[in-house]
Order: C-alpha cells, then structure tokens, then sequence
C-alpha cells in the first residue's frame, strides 16, 4: 500500500468537491463508473495543492528525486554500480551490504523526510530501488545489477508516479471504511490512473545528460508539469 492516506485532510475550499469525490469512490467501488469515479478523485486532489502550475513549483522533492535517480540509474547503465558510486560521492557504501546501501541511496534520492513532500520522495525511491535490486542482498549481488535504456526509461517515470500518487492527499477517513482487499483495489486502481499518465523525454545518449544538473531538472520538471495538467484534466467540470 502507498502511503497517500497519510495526508492529512482539510476543509472548505477545494477539500470539499475531493471529498464529495472520495465519498462517492469509496461508495461506487466496483460498479461499471467505478474508474471514472477514481479519475474524479485524482483529478481533484490537484486543485488542493494549488492547481497544476502550483503542484509542479512546490514538488521541490520529486524534482530532485528525479534528477538523483537520474543520475544514479544512467551511471549504472554506463559505468556499473561501484564506479557510479565513487561519482556520486557515495563511496562509503562501496563493499557493503543490501541493508546499508538501500537506506543510503533512498536519502540520496528522497533526502531526510523532514516534511510530507520528502517523504513522499523517499517512499517513491525505496519502491524503485526494490524495483532495481530484485533480490540482490551481498555487495556482490548489489555489484551486478544492470540497467538497460528501456529500464532507466521506465524506472523514472514510475518514481514521478509514486511521488505523484504519494503526495496526494486522500481522505484517510473515507477510504478507511473499506475492507482491507477494497483497499488494495482502490490504491491500485488510483496508481495506475497516474502511472498512465506520466511520461518523461530522455534523450537517447542518457550517459550524456547532466542528471543534477540544468538539463537533469528540465526534464524533471517538463515531465511533472505535463503529469499534473493530464491528471487535472481527468475532471471534466462535473462538481457531484
């Protein structure tokens, strides 16, 4: 499960037409609209971040996150593990094991969690690096993993997506009146609508691009903005 119903809720304003969306997902689950009604709610949960120009500036997390992740996972196709950590300055997780280099790299990704945009950053990251390392455990193990071109791609936008997802703020109350299998349906369901509409241009020589730098926060943040546009676009103006 992700951690979006961990936002806290609030009132008036654009809280209540999410609400009245919420409300009505939780209640249609399952019937034929049940999709529509989940757009519905995503779609207005952006207006309670300020609006897509707003969500964009102030996911000052998940730009970083992408730009790090970036980094890491081009090095990694380019230069292999150990070496992209030597450029990365993160040389001290050389030779150690699943435990420590995971929990290095989710900080390097998603910094220290010290507000609700990093942690979602964080949560986002630590479903990656699962996603990256399998079950790689020993240093060895962790040494080996590869990363084509095709994975990097994907890998990114899944990140935007999570972060996207995680930082949406559900209203816990409502989706908590769900079974737990209602639950998973509605987490995933909500997670898929995102994921299809997030979408990241990388350039085809990926070892090229200047990850933490100008280009790698461009692309981060075009990729953001286009994601919260198509997601509050899913509303089509019907308040019920």
């Amino acid at each position: 499960m992700g951690t979006s119903a961990d936002r806290t809720a609030g009132r008036g304003g654009n809280w209540t037409p999410l609400k009245v969306a919420t409300t009505s997902y939780v209640r249609g689950l399952g019937r034929p609209d049940s999709g529509f009604r989940a757009e519905r709610v995503v779609a207005r949960h952006v207006a309670v971040l300020g609006g897509a120009a707003a969500a964009t500036s102030t996911g000052v997390a998940g730009t970083r996150g992408v730009s790090r992740l970036g980094a890491l996972l081009s090095g990694i196709a380019t230069e292999g593990v150990e070496q992209t950590l030597n450029t990365l300055g993160l040389v001290r997780l050389v030779g150690q094991d699943r435990f420590l280099v995971l929990d290095e790299l989710i900080s390097f990704i998603g910094g220290n969690g010290d507000d609700l945009d990093a942690q979602a950053a964080r949560d986002a990251g630590c479903d990656i690096l699962d996603d990256l390392f399998g079950d790689a455990d020993s240093w060895q193990e962790l040494a080996g993993v590869g990363v084509t071109e095709a994975e990097l791609h994907n890998l990114l936008e899944r990140f935007l997506a999570l972060y996207i997802y995680n930082r949406m703020p559900v209203v816990a109350e409502r989706l908590s009146r769900l079974d737990p299998a209602s639950q998973r349906q509605a987490d995933h369901q909500m997670r898929d609508i995102i994921e299809n509409l997030v979408g990241i241009t990388v350039p085809s020589d990926v070892g090229s691009i200047d990850w933490e730098g100008a280009q790698g926060r461009a692309i981060a943040e075009s990729a953001m903005k286009s994601a919260y546009d198509a997601i509050s676009a899913l509303d089509a103006g019907d308040r019920t």
